[in-house]
């Protein structure tokens, strides 16, 4: 099942995306949900199915513009260097770290499906980094391992787009280079966790140009999905619609040799087996 946020006629709307059009749950009457975070909270996969299957109403996919899937997540937290060939690419000892390392972006940093990634007068050093977003579902606090999937709503795209030389200003501290606006991109969908059969052999691939410019699959993170939901909630209690992106492949053009950053008229595609492709393309950030 393919989740949705979106706007349609001036107004927000959520919900599923089907071969015959859009379903719109938030005007659905007696719904008792707000957005699609209160939507994944409260309803599993087989009620949701059962909303859909129970309406001959569809909005034309082509009249809507898609948000975020969460338009305003409670929390982002990112993930960094979590493939096994990551660690080496930085130059650094080949020994896989004991813990993640975790950052936090802002929503407004991120673009949704088929809007413009912006690269700011600032800097020419806008770089892709495809990763694969986690959705949580249900709330919790110091998940076990073994209980940390069933937390888990669903899985999407993500381009965790970098400004390359912000993120050296200070030590220690990627937090600028990370937030720029709209430098990266989340969507375009929600894939319900239900239509993934393999969690631990999702593939990434991200494309510039089409050409591919990175590849991996989860078989190859150092720490997984269910390590990374366990730790993190450690720490800070999470919540439905909490988005946890999980680490990029080698390939970011940043590390490449000549470095290569993204130019305005360039396409980047982010492809996340079973559940989607997130596209959009590049241009000069319009100041003043």
């Amino acid at each position: 099942m393919r989740l949705i946020s979106f706007q349609h006629q001036g107004r927000a709307g959520f919900g599923v995306w089907t071969e015959q059009g859009i379903v719109d749950l938030a005007v659905r009457e007696g719904i008792g949900v707000l957005d699609l975070a209160g939507l994944i909270e409260r309803y599993d996969t087989p009620t949701l199915s059962e909303l859909v299957d129970d309406t001959d109403e569809f909005i034309d996919a082509n009249s809507v513009t898609l948000d975020l899937p969460i338009p305003n997540p409670n929390r982002i937290i990112c993930v960094g260097i979590n493939y096994h060939n990551r660690p080496g690419e930085y130059g650094t000892d080949k020994k896989p770290p004991k813990y993640p390392s975790l950052f936090l972006r802002a929503a407004s940093s991120l673009a949704p499906h088929n809007a413009n990634l912006l690269r700011p007068p600032e800097s020419p050093q806008l770089d892709y980094e495809g990763e694969i977003a986690i959705v949580i579902g249900r709330a919790g606090r110091r998940i076990a391992v073994d209980k940390a999937m069933d937390h888990i709503a669903g899985y999407s795209c993500f381009n965790e787009g970098t400004i390359r030389d912000w993120v050296r200003h200070g030590v220690y501290n990627v937090t600028a280079g990370k937030n720029w606006y709209h430098s990266g991109a989340f969507g375009p969908w929600l894939t319900s966790a239900d239509e993934v059969a393999d969690p631990s052999n999702i593939s990434i691939e991200t494309l510039v140009n089409g050409e591919r410019v990175q590849f991996d699959t989860t078989a190859n993170l150092i720490v997984s999905f269910a390590e990374l939901i366990a730790y993190i909630s450690t720490f800070t209690p999470l919540s439905p619609g909490d988005v946890i992106a999980t680490g990029t492949p080698v390939g970011a053009g940043g590390k490449l040799n000549p470095p290569r950053y993204l130019l305005p008229g360039d396409k980047v595609e982010i492809r996340v087996s079973t559940v989607g492709v997130l596209s959009n393309s590049v241009v000069d950030e319009q100041v003043g």
